[in-house]
């Protein structure tokens, strides 16, 4: 607008406050009156190397590797080496996903408007300071506490800190809380309290950090590790009193093979490969510009059955771009003197369209921040000249329309609306047909009216005259369709949930070939009930008209149904949604609201993101319940072993070396490969069940059958080296029960999972046939009875697990 607009806007408006000049702030940087509050992606370096050193197992094998060094010989002490081995691993991958989120979070961070020196310039949060001036806009989120020093129908939504849903109208001198969000209008706040004394800064900051914690895969695997532990301390306290005392063993020999009984029951490598595969994960997501603000959002993601989108910026891209005008017959304000020109169905005269041309440019001209359909108006019609806006109503999602009082250069004043067309006109109007058949071509159409009231008037919609008919044309995602027909192949649910027009968002959902497209729901019709709204949304997959407060009642339908729900949006009517739905999805050119609260950010703004997130945490959940089954399988027949050496009143079967060699080609080597592998497979609950349901029978068996072999070897070998004998027949059932199992967990096969199966076998092979190593882990096989009894045990208990997976799976199904 030209300069009489401006000189008219500081009628209403005192002039800018400038801000705070270059000496100022460096004055308050040097009292530390800065927002220092540290907002991190992920755990400091100290966090990761703590938590993967100092655990409750590590501690465990440490005192008894400790043991194994005061007794020797240092092969028992292998299990140590290996833990070693593990924890770094485990250290370096947290390592290189906290640098990736690092960086990543740097790309994403927000960056708010803040005046220095009389001009606003965009800086992080952690340089403002006190009593900095910063800029509010629709979509903002206020990041310190403050007071309004100015306001343009500043409208705050504070629920995510009052639970009050009403955006809040603020004016100049009011309060304003960090972590709340501006849903309409603008204006600037005065920083009262920065760092660690705002509001929100404590909530905030915890809300920001990378966590390992409350997910199913790790709040189950804790729960079982819980158990593990009360079962080891009684049944190690029986090893200890077998091997030692009853025993006639020298007390070195019996030592190691009471420790050997005991590290067995150890999952230690179970939470290490989770930790590494989320990290892996979270990596490789990293590499796709995919930032991934809660770890378990991966899981989440892949437990997703229903998946609600936001159709702007998400289906069709940010920009619009005007691709009709329609006059309407009605009464149009005249530039001469504002008289009424009548239309009487015939072509709009020049001198009419080019009015409301003006009136659209002044529209514009009148936001400081439009919206995308505003600014498709802007780039279509520019400013005209001398015309002044003398009060403005910006616009907001829960009324669907803005305005502003226009005076012209001749002096006619008048109030002008912009918004929805089946809001500001009553249900039987005529110009409802057009709309209606507009919308059903996927095209979205705003409605220009002369309102008869006062902008501030609660009823300015009452009784407007329709001047115009705005029709916008929106850029479909070329990528949008190929995501909605993967979602459908993974029986995922998608609902587009719009605060547009219902025909139109069902008319661009049926291009994507979206299943349900051409039922779309006005959400205005939605039942109010809980109960009763999630039924609509099951039948549904369209809906428009839908206000912020529905958004997040929809999602909280959805849920109370038994629904894993992800919300993605970019706008700040999207906020409330995502906060409440299970996962939240926000893109990267969305507000600083949206991606505050969402639990991943796509950062390319690319909807086609997504499946590669569902297909991590797929493969996250399938793999670490695979390699679970295995770590727990050995738990269950080493504590089985140990309890029946106690009741048999034998020396325990193993040493340490033996199981240490069985666990790494059986467990060790194999978890890491599987653990990292391709899977698709649909996640599924109870984490906990399912893996217990197999590794418990497995366990089982193994145990049973072991014991069988070493009992049989014990009556079969006598004299001095009987012992050793007995032990190389045990181990060598063991070990082919163990590759057994394995060999089930691989499937379904591919040329890469046989290959490790044959691997490990072909290694274990090595050791027998190598003398030096036959030497090393104490195994020799002793003539031919005995080994072949063996495996003859070995190949009926590989019999028994098949039948027992297949009852298992008939009678527990997953």
């Amino acid at each position: 607008m030209s300069d009489p607009a401006q000189t008219a806007t500081e009628e209403h408006l005192p002039a800018p406050h400038p801000g705070l000049s270059a000496p100022e702030v460096a004055e308050r940087v040097a009292r530390g009156e800065v927002n220092d509050v540290p907002v991190r992606s992920s755990r400091s370096t100290t966090e990761i190397v703590r938590a993967n050193v100092f655990t409750r197992f590590n501690a465990i094998i440490g005192v008894l590797f400790l043991i194994i060094l005061v007794v020797g010989p240092i092969q028992d002490g292998l299990f140590g080496f290996v833990i070693v081995a593990n924890t770094a691993i485990g250290i370096i991958q947290e390592l290189r996903a906290k640098k990736t989120l690092d960086s990543l979070a740097v790309i994403g961070e927000a960056k708010p408007t803040v005046r220095r020196d009389g001009a606003p310039c965009a800086i992080p949060t952690g340089e403002i300071v006190l009593d900095d001036v910063i800029e509010l806009g629709p979509g903002d989120k206020c990041v310190v506490d403050g007071r309004v020093l100015e306001a343009d129908g500043l409208e705050i939504d504070e629920s995510l800190l009052t639970g009050e849903a009403d955006p809040v109208l603020k004016r100049t001198g009011d309060p304003v809380m960090s972590g709340s969000f501006v849903v309409a209008g603008g204006g600037a706040f005065t920083a009262t309290k920065v760092g660690r004394e705002a509001y929100a800064a404590q909530l905030a900051e915890e809300a920001s950090r990378f966590t390992l914690v409350h997910s199913e895969l790790r709040s189950g695997i804790s729960r079982i590790l819980k158990y593990v532990t009360w079962m080891m301390i009684p049944t190690a306290a029986g090893l200890i009193v077998s091997q030692w005392i009853v025993q006639d063993h020298d007390w070195r020999e019996a030592v190691r093979r009471m420790v050997a009984g005991i590290v067995p029951m150890v999952p230690e490598g179970l939470v290490l490969l989770t930790s590494v595969a989320f990290a892996i994960g979270v990596i490789r997501l990293g590499r796709k510009q995919c930032l991934v603000q809660e770890l378990p959002a991966i899981e989440g993601l892949a437990r997703v059955d229903v998946v609600c989108l936001d159709k702007t910026g998400t289906l069709t891209e940010g920009g619009m771009d005007v691709s009709e005008l329609r006059l309407l017959d009605g009464a149009v304000g005249a530039a001469a003197g504002g008289a009424a020109v009548g239309r009487t169905g015939g072509a709009a005269s020049e001198a009419e369209e080019a009015y409301v041309r003006q009136v659209l440019g002044a529209l514009g001209e009148a936001d400081p921040r439009p919206n995308a359909s505003l600014q498709a108006i802007i780039d279509a019609y520019p400013a005209p000249a001398r015309w002044r806006c003398t009060e403005s109503l910006p616009f907001s999602s829960a009324r669907k329309y803005s305005g502003a009082a226009l005076s012209t250069p001749d002096g006619e004043s008048g109030t002008w609306l912009l918004g929805a067309p089946d809001v500001l006109l009553a249900p039987e109007a005529p110009a409802l047909a057009q709309v209606e058949e507009l919308n059903a071509r996927g095209l979205r159409v705003l409605l220009l009216a002369r309102a008869a009231r006062e902008l501030d008037d609660p009823r300015v919609t009452d009784g407007v005259r329709p001047t115009g008919l705005v029709v916008l044309e929106q850029r479909l995602r070329p990528d949008a369709g190929d995501t909605l027909r993967y979602f459908a192949e993974q029986n995922v649910s998608a609902k587009v949930i719009s605060g547009d027009n219902a025909v139109s968002v069902g008319a661009v959902a049926a291009k994507l070939g979206l299943t349900g497209a051409k039922g779309p729901v006005d959400a205005r019709r939605l039942p109010a009930g809980r109960e009763e709204m999630g039924a609509a949304l099951d039948e549904s997959a369209v809906f428009g008209r839908v206000t912020p407060q529905q958004k997040r009642d929809m999602v909280g339908a959805l849920q109370a149904r038994g629904h894993t729900v992800a919300m993605t949006g970019d706008g700040v009517n999207d906020v409330l949604a995502l906060k409440d739905a299970d996962i939240g999805v926000s893109m990267g050119s969305g507000s600083e609201a949206t991606r505050a609260v969402a639990q991943i950010v796509l950062l390319n703004n690319s909807f086609a993101t997504l499946p590669s997130v569902v297909a991590e945490g797929r493969r996250v959940i399938g793999n670490i319940t695979r390699v679970a089954t295995l770590f727990l399988t050995k738990t269950v027949y080493s504590v089985l072993l140990a309890i029946l050496v106690v009741c048999w009143q034998v020396p325990y079967p193993f040493l340490p070396r033996h199981l240490t060699l069985l666990s790494t080609l059986t467990i060790g080597v194999p978890a890491f490969f599987l653990a990292l592998a391709p899977n698709k497979e649909r996640a599924k609950p109870h984490f906990v069940r399912r893996v217990m349901r197999y590794a418990i029978p497995a366990g089982i068996i193994a145990a049973a059958a072991t014991f069988a072999a070493y009992l049989l070897a014990r009556h079969h070998y006598a004299g001095p080296g009987a012992l050793d004998a007995e032990t190389s027949a045990a181990t060598l059932t063991l070990f082919l029960i163990s590759l057994w199992v394995l060999a089930i967990i691989a499937r379904p096969y591919t040329w890469w999972r046989i290959g490790l199966v044959l691997a490990m076998g072909a290694g274990f092979l090595v050791v027998l046939v190598t003398p030096w190593l036959q030497h090393f882990f104490a195994l020799k096989l002793v003539g031919t009875t005995m080994p072949w009894a063996a495996v003859a045990i070995a190949a009926t208990a590989a019999g028994a697990l098949e039948l027992a997976w297949r009852w298992v799976d008939r009678r527990f199904p997953a």
